[in-house]
């Protein structure tokens, strides 16, 4: 470099460390490298001219002479008289201009590939030379500094020729290859940054190799996989002209034989000439011919919960994707019941969806449906079989049954289904109330067909009844219409003696005059056979009971309360399950008795009541009687009341009782 002296240029043979230096030039012209050969002959004239020079021991004037010469010999070799080909690559102002002043300064002015490629030579040609001993070019610093202007070409040469010149230090980032992902090239590191790439994604080379092998691997898969696809359509396709041939073939004998059948129809009868030939079995065979597989058995679904009505069902089923689908048939019937050798009739449906809507069914009946699948080439399998159930029938409120009191109200009704439901709701709605309309409470998972349910007091209320199933709920039964005022019931007429008449309303007992047929009554535990009377439905709910009795002042009758089990073949207050309240007149007398258990209180009454109040205290186990018209007081019983209890009524002689119920309860009656 700089620091090697020009003794050091002239004793050293060898090539500089820095040149990678070759004798062919491969990207010149074809009439250029025939020249090469001549370089050793004129070399070796070089050599033997400057030897002569130095053994005759010639002055420095001559040596420069001589040195001028020989690289007029040299430009002349490799076609460089041009003087602004090598005299505009260098400059040093170090390089004395005698003897060489003639050559213009090395100054770098442009780029030129010719220029540098000719100046890739000359500093191969420069190294050879010094390695042939050729050393006597002019003084040791001009020698140096030519050595240094080629090595400076050297350092400059462009990219045509960076393959074959090197430089000795060059940085590592610069010269490492990447890939720029948004042109889809390969650049240099440099490029990165000082190039139009500088804004582009890059990766290293090797990265995007792996990439590019990679996708070509996908791409071999892909084709590998369409020549097999190809190959087998192939072989279909070939499968299908054979059968195409055969029902050719067919078709050419029946046409034949139809053909001769018709010539002896034309021979016999000749008004069928015109007669032309049917081909429709021929075409319907040529049709039949299918390129697609039947479908696979469809997947029907389990019920989803409040999919079905009273008279409906929804189905759904599934099926493989790659299936070829053009409609599905639906089968299905009731579920057998237990009779033996009992055929339940089929019915089916033909849809185009995976859906069906199944109608005309029975309330809270089970089905079970069935699916098959079909396309051209035939059906499918059937399914499994899966049980619908439809939704129940609606429940049908007893609305002479209903009891109520201030807090709560007991509802009954019937299912109206033949088969058991799983649960039934009651539905409440204030009737009176605007800013409650529209708001529903509702009491769910009922197991029977009656219902306890708490009420606000003063209230009155709509009420309906849904049965529940498998399938859903039913619709709303007919609506019912309960009071909480006051106390509400109706008389049993399941318990009522058989010469008691119990009106329509069931809130008024006649006794007729007319008597029946004098006969002992069978015993019995649900009606009373020997005292004539009969009971009110039980009012299940603990608290304060209040209604009235309207009497005639001269009627017999018996008026209380008893248990269900109290006997029936007895009068009332005659044992220990019954209390009540006698009246008897006889010689223009009134008797009043308070009886419990045959004994009575020693009470006189001497204004007749012709309304008595009663109250029930449940929660203090107390019976009081009172006259309606004067607010007054008649008696109470302190009872034993282990469960709940009926009111009861009894008519000794013809005449009628009328019961008053749902009524408030007096203010006199709640000091008792």
């Amino acid at each position: 470099m700089e620091e090697e002296s020009g003794e050091e240029l002239g004793l050293d043979r060898s090539t500089p460390k820095d040149f990678h230096f070759y004798h062919m030039d491969l990207y010149d012209s074809e009439d250029r490298l025939h020249l090469f050969p001549e370089e050793n002959t004129r070399m070796r004239k070089v050599v033997q001219a400057e030897m002569a020079n130095e053994s005759r021991g010639a002055g420095d004037g001559k040596a420069q002479r001589d040195l001028q010469e020989e690289v007029d010999e040299l430009v002349h070799l490799y076609g460089l008289e041009d003087d602004h080909e090598l005299g505009n690559e260098f400059v040093d102002e170090n390089i004395p201009r005698t003897g060489v002043s003639e050559y213009p300064p090395y100054m770098m002015k442009r780029r030129d590939p010719a220029r540098e490629q000719r100046d890739w030579r000359l500093s191969g040609e420069a190294a050879e030379a010094e390695d042939l001993g050729f050393g006597g070019w002019g003084s040791a610093g001009q020698c140096q500094d030519l050595r240094e202007a080629y090595r400076y070409t050297h350092g400059r040469a462009s990219e045509e020729y960076e393959c074959y010149v090197i430089p000795e230090e060059e940085d590592e980032e610069e010269a490492a290859d990447v890939f720029c992902v948004t042109c889809k090239t390969p650049i240099r590191a440099f490029q990165k940054v000082f190039d139009e790439h500088k804004e582009h994604e890059v990766i290293p080379l090797n990265e995007a190799l792996e990439s590019a092998k990679d996708e070509i691997h996908k791409n071999m898969y892909k084709l590998e996989k369409q020549i097999i696809e190809m190959e087998n359509f192939a072989n279909h396709l070939e499968e299908v002209f054979i059968t195409v041939e055969d029902a050719v073939a067919m078709a050419d004998r029946l046409g034949k034989f139809l053909k001769t059948k018709t010539d002896v129809e034309i021979s016999a009868q000749p008004e069928f000439e015109d007669q032309t030939l049917d081909f429709s079995d021929v075409e319907q065979l040529m049709g039949s011919i299918n390129t697609i597989p039947a479908p696979s058995a469809p997947v029907i679904n389990p019920q989803v919960p409040n999919s079905a009505t009273g008279s409906s069902v929804r189905v759904c089923w599934s099926l493989y994707s790659d299936d070829t689908v053009e409609s599905y048939q639906l089968s299905y019937r009731p579920v057998q019941d237990s009779s033996p050798g009992k055929d339940q009739a089929e019915f089916t449906v033909t849809v185009k969806e995976t859906y069906c809507s199944v109608t005309n069914l029975v309330p809270n009946t089970q089905y079970e449906f069935w699916v098959t699948a079909h396309n051209r080439a035939g059906p499918s399998p059937s399914s499994e079989r899966a049980v619908y159930m439809t939704a129940p029938s609606p429940p049908i409120i007893k609305t002479k049954e209903i009891r109520s009191c201030e807090e709560a109200v007991l509802i009954c009704w019937e299912s109206g289904n033949l088969n058991p439901v799983d649960s039934y709701t009651v539905e409440l709605t204030q009737a009176e109330s605007p800013e409650a309309s529209g708001v529903t409470e509702s009491v769910v998972g009922i197991p029977t067909c009656e219902s306890v349910v708490q009420l606000q007091p003063g209230r009155s209320y709509i009420i309906y009844v849904r049965a529940l199933n498998m399938g859903g709920p039913s619709v709303r039964s007919e609506p019912a219409t309960v009071h909480t005022i006051g106390s509400y019931f109706r008389l049993n007429k399941d318990t009522c003696h058989p010469w008691l008449t119990i009106s329509e309303d069931g809130l008024t007992v006649v006794r007729s005059e007319r008597r029946t047929p004098a006969r002992e009554l069978s015993p019995s535990d649900t009606h009373f056979t020997r005292c004539v009377a009969v009971m009110g439905n039980l009012i299940p709910v603990r608290g304060h009971h209040y209604w009235e009795v309207e009497v005639d002042e001269h009627l017999d009758y018996r008026v209380g309360v008893a248990f269900a089990d109290a006997p029936k073949q007895e009068d009332l207050g005659a044992n220990c399950l019954s209390w009540c309240m006698r009246h008897t007149f006889a010689s223009s007398r009134h008797k009043y008795e308070f009886l419990h258990n045959r004994t009575t209180p020693d009470i006189r009454i001497t204004v007749p009541p012709k309304k008595i109040g009663i109250l029930l205290d449940y929660e203090h186990s107390k019976l009081s009687f009172f006259n309606v018209d004067l607010s007054q007081h008649l008696y109470t019983f302190s009872c034993q009341l282990h469960e709940f209890v009926h009111p009861c009524f009894s008519l000794e002689k013809p005449g009628c009782l009328k019961v008053h119920n749902g009524i408030s309860m007096p203010k006199h009656v709640t000091f008792y």
